[in-house]
């Protein structure tokens, strides 16, 4: 197994950084880093498990913010509607902003 990559505990602000498994919660650990994450972390995550399991995982994650998902959609070669986190939105659309 790798070492964990080296990342801030900027994104992890609410959980125990210590005690997080990299494999087992990756998809938690992708999620907060490019929602939350600097760009280094980012780039980091990025190195760490490699595009194709980020492909193959980012697209289950349960929130991702809008620049986020176009950033991945991009980076990854999706669209928006591979996502699941996509989906839940169009089909809970907030209400008009006047």
């Amino acid at each position: 197994m790798m070492d964990k990559p080296p990342i801030s505990r900027k994104a992890f602000w609410d959980v125990n950084f210590e005690a997080l498994d990299f494999e087992k919660s990756s998809l938690f650990i992708m999620q907060k880093v490019f929602n939350y994450g600097t760009w280094d972390d980012q780039v980091s995550i990025m190195r760490y498990y490699g595009l194709p399991r980020i492909k193959k995982e980012i697209i289950k994650a349960s929130y991702l913010r809008k620049p986020v998902l176009s950033f991945l959609c991009t980076i990854l070669k999706l669209e928006k509607k591979d996502f699941e986190c996509f989906i839940k939105m169009q089909l809970n659309p907030l209400p008009w902003k006047y």
